[in-house]
Order: C-alpha cells, then structure tokens, then sequence
C-alpha cells in the first residue's frame, strides 16, 4: 500500500511518498532530510502530536498550555477533555505544570506563558 503524507518535521513540508507493508513503512521518498523519513516511520506505525490550548482560570482569564511532548494521536480527545477540565489560580508562570502525566502518556502540561 502506498500512502501519501506532507512531513511536520520542518518548515519544508516536503510531499512524502511511503510504501506501507503489515503497518510498518517500508520506503520513504520524496523527503529532502533525515526527518522526514523519520517523521514518516512514526507517523505510520505509531502518530503522536503536541497538543496545544488553553485552560481557563478560576479569574475567567484563558491560559495558554501545551503538552511537554508528544502524546499517542489516539489519547488527543481524552487528553484535550482533561486541559478543558483542569481547575487553576492565577498567577501561573512560563513552564508550570498545569496537569502531570497526562491521560496516563508520561507527558504533563505546561504553561506557555506567565499569566497573573
């Protein structure tokens, strides 16, 4: 099976060609560095992504967070519904840990900017 992917890896967005067999990659073309053939090996066999958002403080005031990794594409929606649900006080500094181990992924929150 053939599978056509644009690579996230850099700011090229290279048009990535990957022949797929029994759920592994098995050929990667059209990459022009060694993370796009990476990033498509993962994407195949295991997709992750960094979720980022923002939480909503006890004051009303949107805090901006993200993951501090990536976390498994198929835990996303239960990742996002605890952030949507994560309680918090302002004041909140660049890099506090918003929710640790995340949805069991070994991958906590962080805050993305000081707030309060």
């Amino acid at each position: 099976m053939i599978r056509e992917l644009t690579c996230i890896g850099c700011p090229m967005g290279c048009s990535l060609t990957v022949e797929v067999e029994n759920g592994e990659a098995v050929s990667v073309s059209g990459n022009t560095c060694k993370i796009g053939e990476n990033y498509a090996k993962s994407e195949i066999s295991a997709p992750t992504r960094v979720v980022t958002t923002t939480v909503i403080s006890r004051q009303g005031i949107p805090v901006p967070v993200k993951t501090a990794g990536n976390v498994p594409k198929e835990k996303i929606f239960e990742v996002v519904s605890l952030i949507k649900n994560a309680k918090l006080s302002l004041p909140v500094r660049l890099g506090d840990v918003i929710l640790p181990d995340v949805a069991g992924t070994g991958v906590d929150v962080k805050a993305t900017k000081t707030v309060g």
